[in-house]
């Protein structure tokens, strides 16, 4: 069974993020969206609320599930039998964090774990969750970026 994980803080889920999980389900058996939490991080919404996000937002995909997880992100993945870790990529700066990250995983896992990267679709490689957080923290159109789930 071809397990990946993506994971993330999804603090909110965007449009740019539901572009690559779209994309990404035809290609594995299950797919985790997996909301990593970080105690000293200070996030706009509460795991709940985030976890409901992406839950409405990917109801209809059967092999898509929701989780979080504290620690590495290879821990998480080995206690969930994955062999790929699936990462967006929106512009060439992302692509070089992400292969570094991937590159330490790999070394971390000491087993076959592999990143696979999904460039996200170029209507939406501008939205992040911090630029959707801006809008909402001054009360623009935060709607335009985001799935319908997300309109609080």
């Amino acid at each position: 069974m071809k397990i990946a994980v993506f994971p993330g803080s999804f603090d909110p889920i965007t449009l740019g993020h539901l572009d690559i999980i779209e994309r990404a389900v035809p290609l594995f058996d299950k797919l985790i969206i997996a909301i990593g939490q970080n105690s000293q991080k200070k996030y706009m919404f509460p795991l709940e609320k985030r976890m409901e996000f992406i839950q409405k937002s990917v109801a209809h995909f059967p092999n898509v599930e929701v989780d979080y997880f504290e620690g590495l992100t290879i821990d998480y993945c080995i206690k969930k039998e994955a062999q790929f870790i699936l990462r967006g990529l929106r512009n060439p700066a992302d692509f070089e964090f992400e292969k570094a990250i991937a590159h330490t995983n790999r070394t971390l896992a000491r087993r076959k774990l592999e990143t696979v990267f999904l460039l996200t679709s170029s209507g939406k490689s501008f939205i992040s969750s911090s630029i959707v957080r801006e809008i909402i923290s001054n009360k623009g159109e935060y709607q335009l970026f985001v799935p319908d789930a997300v309109r609080v």
